[in-house]
């Protein structure tokens, strides 16, 4: 099975003038770019298989996002080519502070027809991503995604939602924007936010509120995102701030893309009604694409709260401990407290008692990788 993402790719004209707003920049550089076309490479990327339904001008712009969607390994059958438009382009300069100019020159992506789509045969995909930063926008695309929506429901796919918002766009009509949201946030398995997003769709002032309210409206498994401060991940009744790995940012231009594509990548090979919990062999499947990832660490935690609060076993610990050291081994892996979290399940000693147990087998200083410096390492930090 594979994915299918749909929306906008369109030409992202990078201002090479560091610091410079659009109007005093002089040199530019041509990027591929759209957000779903970005899912739909970093899936690719990770080895899934992914197709991009879209539509460009029938222009050497159009042709050079056509060809390297195909080089990267994306399907592009869905791609249309129109000759009576241009391809869009977005034009962007990184401001010193690490915020962006942009300014939308929109072309062909609007054009994108629920004619266009009427042969896509939506049982051949596991998951359907709505990531379009346009489809809110008048135009035949605004039209074809809700019906492709309609149709992915009744295909019970995995329907993935990430509404992108971008300030120039709606500046003169947010309420449309959010409006326009509710549906996709009601009938999708899983969706991710910025902090920014969550806070307008809902209309709270905190990110926590905003959680609450997403999570009486939406029964998807969501993310948001918070920066530097990680990411708030809610499933069912459970919340969990994961913390972000300490890195000097350069430009975070398409992150919430590759965020989203590796989650949907690891959800390919699940079903609609698995996506709020995936049982522990699929989950073992799961995990294996991980072990070749070098660059890839992992921190084990939330094993005793996601277990039985009351009944949990050490057997049960350790049969996922055992998974986690196959993949990553000593080097790649970190132990979590997930404190407080943890105390509904156990006391913190109890949790780290029982993730010792399983390590009996390692040396101390592979204990000492697991429990210490590999989080010194990771988080680019110091005791």
């Amino acid at each position: 099975m594979k994915v299918l993402c749909v929306g906008e790719a369109l030409i992202d004209m990078i201002c090479t003038d560091r610091g410079v707003s659009l109007t005093n920049g002089q040199n530019f550089l041509k990027k591929a770019g759209g957000a779903p076309a970005n899912v739909a490479a970093a899936i690719a990327a990770l080895g899934g298989e992914v197709d991009m339904a879209a539509k460009v001008g029938k222009d050497p712009f159009g042709q050079h996002l056509i060809d390297l969607l195909i080089e990267m390994g994306v399907d592009t059958k869905w791609i249309f080519q129109d000759p009576t438009i241009f391809t869009t382009f977005a034009f962007v300069s990184l401001m010193e502070d690490g915020e962006r100019d942009f300014y939308f020159n929109r072309g062909a992506d609007k054009e994108l027809t629920e004619s266009d789509l009427a042969a896509l045969e939506l049982d051949k995909y596991s998951i359907v991503h709505f990531g379009s930063a346009t489809s809110f926008l008048p135009g035949a695309l605004q039209t074809a995604y809700t019906s492709l929506l309609n149709r992915a429901k009744a295909a019970d796919a995995i329907i993935s939602f990430d509404p992108n918002y971008r300030h120039l766009l709606f500046q003169n009509n947010t309420q449309s924007f959010i409006d326009q949201c509710w549906p996709f946030i009601e009938a999708c398995h899983f969706f991710k936010l910025s902090d920014e997003e969550a806070l307008i769709i809902t209309g709270c002032d905190t990110v926590q509120h905003a959680a609450a309210a997403l999570r009486k409206k939406s029964t998807a498994v969501f993310a948001i995102t918070l920066g530097k401060e990680g990411t708030l991940l809610c499933m069912g009744d459970h919340l969990e701030m994961i913390g972000s790995i300490a890195i000097t940012p350069i430009d975070a231009t398409g992150a919430g893309d590759a965020f989203v594509g590796a989650v949907l990548f690891q959800l390919i090979h699940s079903n609609a009604t698995a996506v709020p919990l995936i049982d522990i062999q699929q989950w073992k499947k799961d995990i294996q694409g991980f072990k070749s990832l070098e660059h890839v660490y992992a921190k084990i935690s939330g094993i005793i709260t996601e277990a039985d609060w009351a009944h949990w076993t050490q057997d049960e610990v350790k049969e996922v401990v055992d998974v986690a050291l196959e993949v990553f081994g000593p080097d790649r892996l970190m132990f979590g407290s997930d404190y407080p979290v943890v105390l509904i399940a156990g006391e913190l000693e109890t949790w780290k008692n029982s993730f010792m147990q399983c390590m009996e087998a390692l040396s101390p200083i592979e204990k000492k990788k697991i429990t210490l410096d590999n989080c010194l390492d990771v988080y680019q930090t110091e005791l």
